[in-house]
């Protein structure tokens, strides 16, 4: 079940009792713990003994008026939200504390009980978003230092994932230095962050979003969007899970039709969650609104915001087909993981329900012949391999992430690796290799 928050904590500092009881009177019915100081020193001294979420001061006051109490509790206390109370037309006092206390909002005396109600409710709103934000930032990060550990010995194709990644998001090679850098390592930490919160025995879900990003691109292409929707919506693609950042570990490889009304609750929260960590991105806003929709049906019976039909972004309606048929492959959409036959099933009886009728005929086909012109796989021991051979499938670490990537071509070094790891893990490597390079 969802976890319960505690009330939000106010404090009104004002010289004039009757202002603190009006306050108090007015914002104790909607639950919030309230805090009264009659001076800044008071409330400078209540702030260092108790944690304030958000700050309403009077301007003038004796001995340290509003705008210097403001300026002190933003140093020493920058996240908590500062508003100004003001009761007479000193521009100029005004302006030093906005500008020294970096106050959210200020307010002229006397207020409108609706307005500064609804002010501080969207102030501290404003105020868990950011600090979500900064949870899931620092979660990404920790969750980068742990993949770099965890693949210190695969340092070389690290490098080479990174290029092929760089090739893929053709577009952000026109980007400047930095920027591109940062684009490039983003994307990266976003796409293999699921992938390794899945924790052991989750290896299902290694490669997940990198074969969803491929499949959604090449349907893209075949049904003629352009190179930037195309772009979009691969990118949707790798990073369509990030919602789920927050999600209990138990629930991330569960089967969705096999989980609780409690838990179905917080899974469909993931595409709104995502879209808000992608928004704060600019490279990411398209890709942000093709995350939160993918999850629409097209009989409208989806989540989150029931869109039916066209209503739905067409990259949404493209990211559902390939996330789909790879979720019922590996057993995270239905109880068990279905043979890729009766996944193209699953679709063609979903057509016009779950799916876009338009876009399954342009899957399956575009399934069919792939299937055609696929080539010939053979399995080998890690003792078999040469340099030279070419991976026919993904290989995944048994902890779920990435080792090599389908495609990859094998080198001395890699193999040598690979050998290194199967004898300090005690586990044997099946490496799946395309027959005309064996």
């Amino acid at each position: 079940m969802s976890e319960t928050l505690a009330p939000a904590t106010l404090l009104f500092v004002d010289d004039e009792p009757s202002i603190l009881s009006a306050l108090r009177r007015l914002f104790r019915p909607h639950g919030y713990r309230i805090l009264v100081a009659e001076g800044g020193a008071a409330g400078l001294a209540l702030l260092e003994q108790e944690a304030v979420d958000l700050i309403i001061s009077d301007m003038r006051m004796p001995e340290m008026d509003g705008a210097t109490f403001l300026k002190q509790a933003c140093q020493r206390w920058p996240n908590t939200v500062r508003i100004l109370l003001t009761g007479y037309a000193d521009v100029s006092s005004t302006v030093a504390a906005i500008n020294e206390g970096e106050i959210y909002r200020y307010i002229a005396k006397p207020w409108d009980d609706e307005e500064i109600v609804k002010i501080v409710a969207d102030a501290l709103e404003r105020q868990r978003l950011e600090s979500e934000n900064r949870r899931l930032t620092a979660l990404t990060q920790a969750q980068n230092e742990e993949l770099k550990t965890l693949n210190s010995s695969l340092e070389q194709k690290v490098a080479e994932r990174t290029a092929e990644l760089r090739q893929a998001l053709s577009f952000v090679e026109q980007a400047h230095g930095e920027l591109k850098k940062s684009f490039l390592t983003s994307v990266q930490v976003f796409a293999g962050v699921i992938e390794l919160r899945s924790g052991p025995g989750g290896s299902r879900l290694a490669g997940h979003g990198r074969r969803v990003a491929d499949m959604a691109r090449n349907l893209a292409q075949r049904l003629g969007l352009s190179e930037a929707e195309t772009q979009n919506i691969m990118l949707s693609g790798l990073l369509h899970d990030i919602g789920k950042l927050g999600l209990p570990d138990e629930l991330l490889a569960k089967p969705f039709n096999t989980l609780t009304q409690d838990q179905r609750a917080l899974v469909i929260k993931h595409p709104q969650i995502g879209q808000n960590i992608l928004l704060g991105i600019e490279k990411f806003k398209e890709a942000a609104i093709i995350v939160r929709h993918h999850h629409e049906c097209f009989d409208g019976n989806g989540f989150p915001d029931r869109l039916a039909g066209m209503a739905i972004p067409m990259g949404s309606r493209i990211l559902a087909i390939a996330n789909d048929y790879d979720a019922l492959q590996i057993g995270t959409l239905v109880q068990r993981p279905l043979r890729q036959e009766e996944a193209i099933a699953f679709l063609i009886d979903n057509r016009g329900k779950r799916y876009d009728p338009t876009a399954v005929d342009a899957f399956v086909k575009m399934i069919a012949e792939t299937q055609k012109s696929a080539p010939v796989e053979l399995p080998l021991r890690t003792m078999h391999l040469k340099p030279g051979m070419v991976l026919s499938r993904d290989l995944p670490h048994r902890d779920g992430y990435l080792l090599l990537a389908k495609g990859s071509s094998l080198t001395a070094d890699i193999i040598g690796q690979l050998v290194k790891l199967e004898q300090s893990e005690k586990q044997n490597l099946t490496v799946y290799i395309r027959q005309e390079a064996a």
